[in-house]
């Protein structure tokens, strides 16, 4: 279904009780849309109230599908289905929002294995509608400087190889362990969940896997080293506190963000709080991130759920891992 010129994009929402749903609400009000129906079998979700209290609301996935078709039958239909969502219901509710007239607008991870992808790609030529996903970082003024700068490097020395440590730590609580977020199966798993967008920024630095390892495994932490067309990188992801440097952790933070390319620390901290709209607002242009742009970082993060574990070697050794070990 085209949108009409004259009105302003309509958007249905899943998962609306979770956690990354505001930013979408404030994203759609603030690159002028509007929020026709959301769904989420929680009912706490007085958050509307905050962004568009007139929204239609359902618990039920029949009922809230039922609603989006007959709103097409009466010429009314969304424009996009909005999906926050977990992990494991990405791919079903994308499929939704296809079968419903409408492009899918999905939070990272866009789906939990490759096959997904290609099976999207199918249902896009039958439908004839879109899916997009949220790749922020692309988005990010720090980084889009910095992808300009080493494309510049590049240019000017082809056979240039950056050597790369990428160290992501984010303390969660025992909530953490007993959700949908520590189940493999349903998460994908930590690098999945959590560090899905850090390989997609990676791959849009500095091209294509040719290689991957995978030493540490488990539920708290995830580590390894990647080689790209471009760059070396060390990286570790956790949600252990544990790992957290002691100065700061002397401090009472529990997260730990830290990137470094030729050994010069990349700050991208700030500037996070307009992200979300301005991938909307490019979606909504027509020029929003495909599933072609998504594949690379879901072909990693898949292969780091299923490779045997390889030992370290001098090399290739996050060196956050080395020294609590």
């Amino acid at each position: 279904m085209s949108k009409p010129e004259n009105r302003s994009a309509r958007f249905a929402l899943t998962g609306a009780s979770g956690y990354i749903a505001p930013r979408h609400m404030k994203a759609i009000g603030d690159s002028g849309g509007q929020l026709i129906a959301a769904l989420d079998p929680f009912d706490s979700v007085g958050i509307l109230d905050s962004y568009s209290p007139d929204t239609e609301f359902f618990t039920q996935a029949e009922e809230f599908e039922k609603y989006l078709h007959q709103l097409r039958r009466d010429g009314q239909g969304i424009d996009y289905l909005s999906i926050c969502s977990p992990n494991y219901l990405h791919d079903p509710h994308i499929r939704m929002a296809l079968r419903s007239g409408a492009d899918a607008l999905c939070e990272k991870p866009i789906v939990l294995h490759p096959e997904d992808i290609d099976a999207l790609k199918e249902l896009e030529q039958e439908t004839g509608q879109r899916v997009w996903t949220i790749l922020q970082l692309r988005v990010h003024p720090a980084l889009v400087a910095l992808k300009e700068r080493l494309d510049a490097e590049f240019a000017a020395d082809p056979g240039l190889k950056k050597d790369v440590e990428l160290s992501y730590v984010t303390g969660r609580g025992n909530w953490y362990m007993r959700s949908w977020k520590n189940r493999l199966e349903q998460s994908g798993g930590l690098a999945t969940n959590i560090g899905v967008h850090f390989f997609d920024m990676l791959v849009w630095f500095f091209g294509d896997m040719q290689r991957l390892e995978v030493h540490e495994r488990s539920e708290t932490l995830v580590s390894g080293y990647l080689e790209l067309e471009r760059a070396r990188v060390k990286w570790m992801l956790s949600i252990d506190t544990d790992y957290v440097p002691a100065e700061l952790a002397a401090q009472g933070q529990r997260t730990y963000r830290s990137i470094t390319v030729g050994g010069e620390e990349i700050e991208f901290s700030g500037g996070f709080t307009d992200l979300h709209t301005e991938v909307y607002k490019r979606t909504v242009a027509g020029q929003g991130f495909s599933l072609d742009d998504t594949r690379p970082a879901i072909e990693i993060v898949s292969q780091i759920r299923n490779l045997d574990l390889t030992q370290p070697s001098n090399e290739t050794a996050h060196p956050l891992i080395g020294q609590r070990q």
